[in-house]
């Protein structure tokens, strides 16, 4: 399983007289940790730190040894180093496991395919630190496809590096995944593999396990072939880079990237998208921006490009050919699955859609729950003020995806047969079906299963700690503006007051039940909105309101708002307020 390090403590180390003490970062933990001289370490007073526990003394304060220091709470890269070590993930390699990578050699084109006279092109984020994925398409010259498309994505070869029981094994196994944050990567692959032999940088020959893929007019697959083969990337283009060229706006660095092909197969697959009627969530994915000394700068929204989902759609496209492949050769395979709703999930967003009031999104019960349930909720909500927040409800709706040996399908994307084969570098999974793919022996059965599990439990330990990293840095850039005034939208209700959003960068806080306006406030009886008896006026779901920031915490990334108008909405009638009707009177 997931190393959570439950006997370590993260937080701010004080210095006492006789030692020290820390306050951990979570809020939640209520303990005292005492550090007795001999165990401080060289740690300053301030400083963030690590602890792990002493043996248990039958009275007082949990005793620590401080065990790595993550210096100043505002110092740059505080932040991700805060994050790696709260969360525990593993971000120091072993002897073995380096040496086995130093020692790696590049691979021959003997007993692979020769695909370097191939135009193949990598397409990433302008701050991507690996490159494991390469794409080519042209229109397929078979009279009896008319329409359709060639396309071969070309995935680095790790399995070629990385060998089942080895030190690198060992290791990528329990890391599960890498772990990505504003100023650096926990790579679950040492450097030299990860940033060098395996990573597919132009010009260079790289092994690459493709997949030559056949599709018709309407995006509908033909036929797949996977081949280990040798490969070399003729650019490294950013998305950006692509979506100007291929709207003419500036030109490419290199001539032979068939930018109209691979649009044109983007074009099909995107049909064969929407004729399945896959989740069409807008989520907004949000980036830090820092500084030239590593200090964040700004919070910004990632604009979302036809060339983003030019990619999505080809590796999905690749992943299902993986999973079918190994389902047809009855191979064992950690499929990517992602089950349909909880029902309890479902009322809670009826619930909430109910609250909203918002004319034509309501989810009514009986209907058959399918993805093309709530797009066209979503679709109704397209271009509403509550559009964010009803996408981020029909999100938590949603069940969790994970790995698996036994396939249930995957219900957002509205497929019955889904593997994550694309991005070996960063994610195990892909590792394990490389090598079933290419007939080696894998784990099956409770082993299998066990696998599925550890990686399910590392991928989201991995997106905590992202999480906690962006939305410290957010705090961090929102402790100088106490005091002003923000617009925001409501997006959670509970007993003790609001949870709200301001729209741009995304940032979360809390209004606390007293930082409401004056008034006796609870809970009504959906649950959705917090209401005045006395007023008939509540707070509730996608609610606009102004907010006043009235204490800032980056270290327990705590954001604390005041509603600085009374900008609550009308308590519509019949509506229950917790045991008594509707503007009844009283205590």
């Amino acid at each position: 399983m997931a190393d959570d390090r439950e006997d370590r403590v993260v937080g701010v180390f004080h210095r006492v007289r006789d030692g020290g003490r820390i306050v951990p970062v979570d809020r939640r933990d209520r303990a005292e940790y005492e550090v007795e001289a001999a165990h401080i370490h060289g740690a300053v007073d301030g400083e963030l730190v690590a602890a792990d526990a002493l043996p248990a003394r039958r009275y007082g304060p949990t005793r620590v040894t401080i065990v790595e220091r993550l210096g100043s709470p505002d110092a740059a890269g505080t932040i991700s180093r805060l994050s790696i070590a709260s969360h525990g993930i593993p971000d120091r390699f072993p002897a073995d496991a380096i040496a086995e990578a130093a020692e790696a050699a590049p691979a021959h084109v003997v007993g692979r395919a020769d695909l370097r006279d191939l135009a193949l092109v990598t397409i990433d984020g302008a701050d991507a630190r690996d490159f494991d994925d390469a794409v080519w398409a042209e229109p397929d010259p078979d009279p009896t496809n008319p329409g359709g498309w060639r396309i071969v994505v070309a995935i680095a070869d790790v399995g070629h590096y990385v060998t089942a029981g080895s030190a690198l094994d060992r290791e990528a196994a329990w890391r599960g995944n890498s772990v990505y944050f504003p100023d650096r990567v926990v790579p679950m692959l040492p450097e030299a593999l990860s940033n060098g032999l395996c990573s597919l940088v132009p010009g260079e020959d790289r092994a690459c396990l493709a997949v030559r893929l056949w599709i018709d007019a309407q995006g509908r697959k033909r036929r797949h072939r996977f081949e280990r083969a040798l490969m070399r990337s003729c650019a490294r283009l950013t998305y950006e880079q692509v979506q100007a060229a291929y709207e003419g706006h500036q030109s490419l660095p290199v001539d032979q990237v068939r930018l109209a092909a691979l649009y044109g197969a983007f074009a099909a697959l995107d049909r064969a998208r929407a004729a399945r009627a896959a989740l069409a969530l807008d989520l907004p994915d949000y980036r830090v921006v820092l500084d030239a000394t590593g200090q964040p700068a700004a919070v910004e929204a990632r604009q979302r490009l036809d060339s983003h989902r030019l990619i999505e759609e080809f590796m999905i496209l690749a992943n299902v050919a993986a999973a079918e492949d190994l389902e047809a050769r009855r191979r064992p395979c950690v499929y990517r699955v992602h089950d349909m709703p909880d029902p309890e999930r479902l009322d809670a967003l009826r619930a909430a859609l109910a609250d909203l009031g918002v004319p034509g999104v309501a989810l009514a019960k009986g209907q058959v729950i399918g993805p093309d349930l709530f797009n066209r909720v979503l679709g109704r909500a397209a271009g509403l003020p509550q559009a964010q927040v009803i996408n981020d409800l029909v999100l938590r709706a949603q069940a969790q995806a994970v790995y698996s040996p036994v396939n249930v399908g995957h219900f957002g994307l509205a497929l019955r047969c889904y593997a994550h084969f694309t991005s070996p570098i960063r994610r195990y999974a892909d590792l394990l079906v490389h090598r079933a793919l290419l007939g080696e022996e894998t784990p099956e059965g409770d082993e299998l299963a066990a696998i599925a599990e550890h990686i399910s439990a590392t991928e989201r330990r991995a997106a905590s700690a992202e999480r906690s990293a962006l939305d410290r840095y957010r705090v961090r850039l929102s402790a100088g503006m106490v005091g002003k005034v923000f617009a925001a939208r409501v997006t959670g209700v509970a007993r003790f007051g609001l949870f709200v959003r301001m729209p741009d960068s995304g940032t979360d806080g809390l209004v606390p039940l007293a930082n409401l306006p004056m008034g006796h406030w609870r809970l009504d009886r959906s649950g959705q909105r917090l209401a005045s008896r006395h007023t008939r006026r509540g707070f509730g779901f996608g609610d606009e309101v102004n907010v006043r920031l009235v204490e800032a915490d980056p270290i327990g990334a705590r954001l604390v708002f005041r509603i600085e108008d009374d900008s609550s909405s009308p308590v519509r009638s019949g509506r229950r307020i917790g045991r008594r009707r509707a503007g009844r009177r009283g205590g």
